[in-house]
C-alpha cells in the first residue's frame, strides 16, 4: 500500500516514530547509537533538527529539509536501518518481517505532519519539549536529558522552569 505523504521541498515537518514493542526502552538505552546514526545520515542527507525528544519507546522531531529536497522518507529509512543494525539481535521477528528482512525494532510506519506556519511550528516545538512531562517521566521538561530543550534554554529561548505547568496538548494525540 502506498501512503500519501507531504512532499514540500525545503519544508519543516513534525514526526513521531515508534518502537514496535512499546514497552521496550531501547531508544534511551541506546541513545548514543541513535545520535551516531542520525549524525552519520545528516552528513550524506543534510537536514536541520529544529527540535527533538527521545523517549524510551518513541521519539518526536521537527526537521527542516534543504531547499529543493523533500525526501525525509529516505532519511528515516536509513536512520531506522542504521540503528537496527547497530543492535545485537534479541527481538522476535514475524515471518512477514523476516521475509522483508526487517529486524522488528521499529513500527513500519511513522507519523508526519507538514508544519503550516509559525504558530503551528511553535505548538509542535512545545509539544515535543513537554512530552516527557506528559508521560510522567519528569516533573519539568528541563529534567529530561534527551531533549532539544537544553539548546533552547542555552540560547535564552526558554526558561529552565518551562514545562513545569500544564500544557494543553489536545488535538495532538499520541501516535
Amino acid at each position: 500500500m502506498r501512503y500519501r505523504r507531504s512532499d514540500i521541498q525545503g519544508g519543516s515537518y513534525f514526526f513521531t516514530v515508534n518502537l514496535l514493542e512499546r514497552e521496550r526502552t531501547l531508544l534511551v538505552d541506546q541513545v548514543e547509537l541513535l545520535r551516531s546514526v542520525v549524525s552519520k545520515i545528516k552528513t550524506n542527507h543534510p537536514f536541520t533538527i529544529d527540535a527533538m525528544i527521545v523517549l524510551p519507546d518513541h521519539l518526536h522531531a521537527i526537521w527542516t529539509l534543504p531547499e529543493g529536497d523533500s525526501n525525509y522518507a529516505i532519511r528515516w529509512r536509513l536512520i531506522k536501518a542504521g540503528f537496527s543494525h547497530g543492535l545485537i539481535g534479541a527481538e522476535l521477528c514475524s515471518k512477514s518481517r523476516l521475509k522483508k528482512r526487517e529486524r522488528g525494532i521499529w513500527q513500519r510506519r511513522y507519523w508526519e505532519h507538514l508544519i503550516r506556519d509559525d504558530q503551528d511550528y511553535a505548538r509542535h516545538v512545545d509539544y515535543i519539549h513537554f512530552n516527557p512531562v506528559k508521560h510522567g517521566y519528569v516533573s519539568r521538561a528541563s529534567e529530561w536529558p534527551y531533549s532539544s530543550i537544553h539548546r533552547f534554554i542555552r540560547n535564552g529561548i526558554l526558561d529552565m522552569n518551562w514545562g513545569a505547568e500544564a500544557f494543553d496538548d489536545s488535538g495532538y494525540g499520541e501516535r
